[in-house]
């Protein structure tokens, strides 16, 4: 698996490979240097996972709810 592969992963998918991907490390059936391969995705899997869940904290914070309790852009939004 590459990066660009990886990049291109939704976060639910890129979490599912890397639960996959513990599991088999955990059986310990894995041989040594399929081992470090496959260390190595999940590494790549969870940058990627974790760079989604900054992306998705970055929308949440832009949305502040506005006088009315509706929720509006923080943009759209004055503080006078």
């Amino acid at each position: 698996m590459t990066k660009q592969d990886v990049s291109t992963l939704s976060f639910e998918d890129a979490m599912s490979r890397l639960e996959k991907i513990v599991d088999a490390l955990d059986s310990g059936d894995v041989p040594l240097e399929k081992s470090i391969e496959i260390y190595e995705q999940g590494a790549a899997l969870q940058r990627h996972c974790e760079d989604k869940l900054k992306q998705a904290e970055m929308r949440v914070q832009k949305i502040v709810a506005g006088q009315d309790g509706k929720a509006v852009s923080a943009e759209d939004t004055s503080f006078e």
